[in-house]
């Protein structure tokens, strides 16, 4: 008889009420996880209602994600999906959008999915072109300056032979790689 929940650990009809309707202005606004929602659903809810146990909120975040689920918009695949596309044109490393869809409470299994289908080449020449370097640069560059670039790009995330690389590149080269 443990099993059935008491008064106090469901939401009442009011609390639900505004957890859908909270739930459809959050998504209406942007795309979230399933983190996300609940999170803000949890955080609100706390300042709302006075009196709320902890069931009660953990009830109205579960149904706010499954109230998200039931209109389509919260799908954690398909943020990840077009975050890591925006973000990888915008010349974001696949590391660095790893940890920021970590950040976001999209599972690890959909971020490795999502990002074994990206190469770091394109972002990478993105990258540079946005802080003129390699083949960016308006002036040739001394050791010291090539060595910034060099560890601003792994501040980004990428790797020592991808840097190397476009570095390396002509800017005919670099300009082909963004072409395609």
């Amino acid at each position: 008889m443990d099993d059935i929940p008491t008064s106090d650990e469901l939401p009442t009809a009011r609390m639900l009420t505004w957890v859908r309707n909270s739930a459809a202005y959050r998504l209406a606004r942007r795309m979230m996880t399933e983190k996300e929602l609940a999170d803000a659903i949890r955080r609100k809810a706390k300042s709302k209602f006075e009196d709320i146990t902890e069931a009660q909120v953990a009830a109205l975040a579960e149904a706010a994600i499954a109230f998200g689920r039931s209109m389509s918009a919260l799908d954690d695949r398909a943020y990840a999906e077009i975050r890591a596309g925006s973000a990888a044109r915008g010349g974001k490393s696949k590391r660095a959008v790893a940890r920021k869809l970590s950040e976001k409470g999209v599972e690890a299994v959909i971020i490795t999915e999502i990002l074994a289908e990206q190469d770091d080449l394109r972002p990478a020449v993105v990258y540079a072109r946005k802080k003129a370097f390699g083949p960016f640069r308006r002036v040739p560059a001394d050791e010291k300056q090539v060595n910034r670039e060099m560890a601003s790009f792994a501040r980004q995330g990428y790797g020592f032979d991808l840097i190397r690389r476009v570095l390396e590149m002509t800017r005919d080269e670099a300009e082909e790689v963004l072409a395609s």
